[in-house]
């Protein structure tokens, strides 16, 4: 019988959480970084210093050796550099193990080494990370050792942010002023803050290790550049809640042990559509949180994949033809006195205050629904999106039968009389209980997606940071409550004031909202003639950053800068170039090296024999024709894989980063596609046994 495990008695174990601070630091001191994590505020140094050593004694009875500024620069991963707490030794050769409250919040990495898009030059080095003390340090142990970290922001020696925290951060300041503003107008006056939460669930593949290691496309890519469909794909639907495997099953239990010590709440996991592909979903947390243990989540993915001998990977289409994986982001505010702006009541037609945040949060959709979309947009989200299994490119809101119908009431009459209500779901089994009903189904095609309390951003990708959706939904809401406010506080008779604000939003916005099945044709003529924006692509939602809306929205609330928007901008740019280049230069090294070889080996050997058969005097028709459609596609793949080669020394030529990203979405990816058909082929066509790497059949279900 396996160990009893204690989840309570783990949970947290590997975090300096409030809790630890109260056990470890002077209650004048905990009272004051209580005071900042609720308030905001700043520490003083010599504060500063008594937490630092709290922190520092704790780590060190955990074993660590190092502490770190764990920060998220935009690259979409985390970033750390590692000091020691060693000091010099005393007289008597004696180590000293120090950590000041200088060295606590505030270090200084190199910033001309990450993504800036012309923040920083190369010889402009110097950048600076702050501590955010509302999200809890924490250790990381793996081979490296046991390193204390501490979750900073990272800006530049001007006061640019280089990072994914430090917007997001200026963004839920900026929608819970803006919230409090409204919960004001309704006679909430205990509120000291609105707090934008979030639960992000994160879909992810597993694949054995050695197989992995010999897909040059996996290792440089993240996806799989070539492949063939397997003859069984996820037709059956049998692999969707399906029983886990035990290798499987191994694996998440690690996982959670691994996350429960650092304080993520994994809550849900399951087997996901496609063949091979998982789910975890969390609990929902504080914003700035949540994305910090998301990241955290996908590190640990990798790790303990590694432990099992498999290969976790993240990229959100990893395999044509069969589902790609997404990271739904559940999002919602709520006040610290405990009252949900998403919670609709049982009667959503009087619900006022609730009436008022949604028509807001349509506006806001409404007007950005640009921004929206660029907020989700990464490389391989673009595999993704519209492909029948992801909500489409065009942002619409879903808000069911009950709160359609209201909003409907509103708009044609000016009153919401009646809501509809759930009622009892009979099962017609005399042991089974009758359930009540939910009022209103769900869509799993809708990209914006009311969901009974909250909002499920549906878009985002599995491998991006969730910080980008997040810091553009705070911002847009933001903006609408500022502008609602506005109005409310100066209206003479409130009642009257909020009424019309409602139903003219309503009536305004409701373009944006649609019930119906966003995978068809229809949805998307349709949008068009609503006038909603289609953007297809990464490279075309980039330059939604630098609009002149944008900017106003974004400058408003002090979340970006017009430069920082334009560097953004920028790096978007390079990334998508970068990324797509590793991807054709992988496809040319692929085919020169392993797949034509491999094809033309076999040739030779079917040539061989179609001589032999001949000379037995036997019909060698069969063999003959085999060779010749072989030897066709061989022809058509050398040919596609000269042609790749040539555009990637054009694009070499191009130096606005704009035109350059174009060409290789235009251009180069067309490029890509021509030859992987005819390899794609050939794999059908060539005996299993010389073919040179594992096959989707191989990858998705042998693990």
């Amino acid at each position: 019988m396996s160990e009893v495990l204690n989840v309570e008695e783990i949970f947290g174990s590997k975090v300096f959480t409030l809790g630890k601070m109260r056990e470890r630091l002077p209650k004048s001191v905990y009272k004051e970084v209580k005071k900042i994590i609720d308030h905001g505020g700043e520490l003083s140094l010599a504060t500063a210093d008594v937490v630092a050593k709290a922190m520092k004694d704790w780590a060190i009875e955990n074993g660590a050796t190092h502490y770190t500024h764990w920060f998220q620069p935009l690259t979409g991963i985390t970033a750390e550099k590692h000091d020691a707490f060693v000091t010099h030794p005393d007289e008597y050769g004696k180590m000293i193990m120090e950590f000041s409250g200088k060295e606590l919040i505030k270090g200084e990495p190199d910033a001309s080494s990450f993504p800036s898009g012309g923040l920083r030059a190369t010889f402009e080095a110097r950048g600076y990370t702050a501590w955010d003390i509302t999200s809890p340090a924490f250790l990381k142990e793996d081979a490296t050792g046991v390193i204390l970290c501490i979750p900073t922001a990272f800006c530049s020696y001007k006061g640019e942010a280089l990072d994914k925290k430090t917007p997001l951060l200026r963004s839920m300041e900026a929608v819970s002023t803006q919230a409090l503003r409204i919960v004001r107008l309704f006679g909430n006056t205990e509120a000291t803050k609105v707090v934008a939460s979030v639960g992000p669930e994160q879909e992810y593949f597993l694949v054995d290790r050695d197989k992995y290691l010999k897909r040059e496309d996996l290792i440089f890519a993240g996806r799989t550049l070539f492949g063939a469909p397997a003859p069984k794909g996820q037709e059956l639907e049998d692999h969707y809640f399906g029983t886990i495997r035990e290798r499987i099953g191994s694996f998440m239990k690690d996982l959670n042990i691994e996350l429960w010590k650092l304080g993520v709440t994994a809550k849900t996991q399951h087997n996901e559509v496609a063949p091979a592909q998982h789910e975890l979903a969390p609990i929902y947390e504080t914003a700035n949180i949540a994305v910090d243990h998301n990241q955290l989540v996908m590190e640990t993915m990798k790790k303990v994949a590694g432990r099992h001998g498999m290969t976790c990977l993240l990229h959100e289409k990893p395999f044509a033809g069969v589902n790609g994986s997404g990271k739904h982001n559940n999002w919602s505010l709520g006040t610290d006195n405990g009252v949900n702006l998403l919670d609709p009541g049982d009667t959503p037609n009087e619900n006022i205050q609730f009436l008022l945040v949604l028509a807001c949060i349509l506006k806001a959709v409404d007007t950005h629904a640009d921004l929206l979309r660029q907020s989700a947009s990464d490389v391989g989200n673009d595999h993704r999106l519209g492909a029948n299994e992801a909500p489409p490119a065009i942002i619409s809101v879903f808000l069911g039968e009950q709160l359609e119908d209201v909003v409907k009431q509103l708009v044609e009459t000016g009153d919401a009389t009646h809501s509809i209500q759930g009622g009892k779901l009979l099962t017609g089994v005399s042991t089974l209980p009758d359930l009540d009903k939910d009022a209103t189904d769900r869509n799993r095609t809708s990209p914006f997606a009311f969901t009974g309390n909250k909002f499920e951003f549906r878009m985002v990708g599995s491998a991006d940071s969730i910080a980008s959706p997040n810091t553009t939904l705070n911002a847009i809401v933001a903006e609408a409550f500022c502008e609602a406010a506005d109005i409310l506080e100066k209206a003479d008779n409130f009642d009257i004031a909020v009424h019309d604000l409602i139903k003219k939003y309503l009536t305004e916005h409701q373009r944006i909202i649609f019930n119906g099945n966003g995978y068809s044709e229809e949805w998307v003529e349709e949008a068009a003639r609503r006038g909603l924006p289609n953007i297809k692509s990464m490279v075309e939602a980039s330059e939604t950053l630098t609009t002149e809306k944008s900017i106003k929205l974004f400058e408003k609330f002090g979340i970006f800068t017009k430069a920082e928007l334009e560097s953004r901008e920028e790096v978007l740019y390079e990334t998508y170039s970068k990324t797509i280049n590793i991807e054709a230069l992988t496809m040319v090294d692929m085919a020169k090296k392993q797949y034509i070889p491999a094809v033309m080996e076999y040739t030779k050997t079917l040539a061989d024999t179609v001589l032999a058969v001949k000379s037995a005097g036997a019909d060698a028709t069969v063999q003959t024709t085999v060779l010749k459609s072989i030897s066709e596609k061989l022809a058509e793949a050398q040919a596609a894989e000269t042609a790749l080669e040539d555009k990637l020394a054009e694009a070499a030529g191009i130096e606005d980063p704009k035109k350059l990203a174009f060409f290789y979405k235009d251009v180069v990816h067309t490029a890509m596609d021509d030859l992987r058909a005819p390899v794609d082929a050939l794999e059908m066509m060539v005996d299993k046994k010389v073919w040179p790497v594992p096959t989707y059949g191989d990858l998705i279900f042998e693990v």
